[in-house]
């Protein structure tokens, strides 16, 4: 077992928590309904016999996790009390977890998701996580797809109707029965680890999600297609 600075109560805890956020966390996700573009970009890449390396906004977390869900996609969550309950959670929905966070631990996540790759599963970054700031692409999804050879899968989901949270990051709850689009962009590929190309694909992944997230909000402006 991984060693944890938490007490075995507070996992205990953190266990509990999960399983009771659990069943309408999942019951709201089952009335979503989706309008979905792109997913043939995530096929290619699997067709390739490569892995995706998703990315997304910090606030879309809770539809991404429904759309996603059962894929055996790993994340990272952070070692402390939240991310315990968060990777409890998350293995209830079909994810796998890395324990790190920008602050503590990346390193050691950013290598067990190359391994984990490498083994054939997929991974998952909110680049702008974990604390913002919001819309600011951090490196980890690009380090990650330079050093194992896997490319960067975009994507970005807006609710027709939704709740949102007052953080720093604006998460969007979808309300039950809102229609959310989900919109796919084309596999970034980055080429090495140098300091020049990872800023610079930082950028174009940057550009990129705001560009999807334009397109995502056009669609549920326009109704169903």
């Amino acid at each position: 077992m991984e060693d944890s600075p938490l007490t075995p109560a507070q996992r205990r805890k953190a266990r509990a928590i999960a399983a009771a956020a659990w069943l309408p966390v999942d019951a709201l996700g089952r009335t979503i309904r989706w309008h979905a573009e792109g997913a043939s970009h995530i096929d290619a890449v699997i067709a390739s016999g490569r892995q995706p390396i998703y990315a997304f906004w910090h606030g879309r977390i809770f539809a991404a996790m429904h759309y996603f869900r059962d894929r055996d996609i790993v994340v990272i969550t952070s070692r402390n009390f939240d991310g315990e309950w968060i990777a409890a959670l998350l293995g209830r929905f079909g994810f796998g977890t890395a324990r790190g966070s920008t602050s503590r631990g990346a390193a050691r996540a950013l290598v067990q998701l190359r391994r984990d790759l490498g083994q054939g599963r997929p991974a998952a970054f909110t680049i702008d996580g974990p604390r913002g700031p919001a819309r600011v692409a951090q490196p980890g999804a690009v380090w990650l797809s330079a050093a194992s050879g896997h490319p960067i899968v975009p994507f970005h989901l807006e609710a027709e109707r939704y709740w949102e949270i007052n953080s720093w990051d604006r998460a969007q709850i979808p309300k039950p029965f809102s229609r959310v689009a989900i919109v796919i962009g084309e596999p970034i590929q980055v080429p090495d680890t140098s300091e020049a190309t990872v800023e610079r694909s930082r950028q174009e992944l940057e550009a990129t999600l705001a560009a999807l997230e334009g397109r995502a909000r056009a669609v549920i402006a326009g109704g169903p297609a």
